[in-house]
């Protein structure tokens, strides 16, 4: 499964999710939403607002959710 983090500079919800991910294992591609248009228009057509946005496999979801990491291991 491929694990796409979207996340934004300074975004304490996104240090603790690719903190999270890393302490389990688990390997993960990251974005900067501020450097990537397409990526941030992916992510606001989901109806997201707020980063990090995790993409893992069919499943997606933002801000820092440990029972989502969890479920990865």
């Amino acid at each position: 499964m491929t694990i796409t983090v979207y996340s934004k500079p300074a975004c304490v919800q996104c240090t603790a999710t690719t903190r999270a991910l890393a302490a389990k294992g688990i390997e993960f591609d990251l974005v900067d939403l501020t450097e990537d248009a397409e990526a941030m228009a992916r992510v606001t057509e989901l109806g997201y607002r707020q980063a990090p946005v995790v993409m893992a496999g069919d499943d997606h979801w933002a801000g820092f959710r440990p029972d989502k990491i969890a479920a990865l291991a």
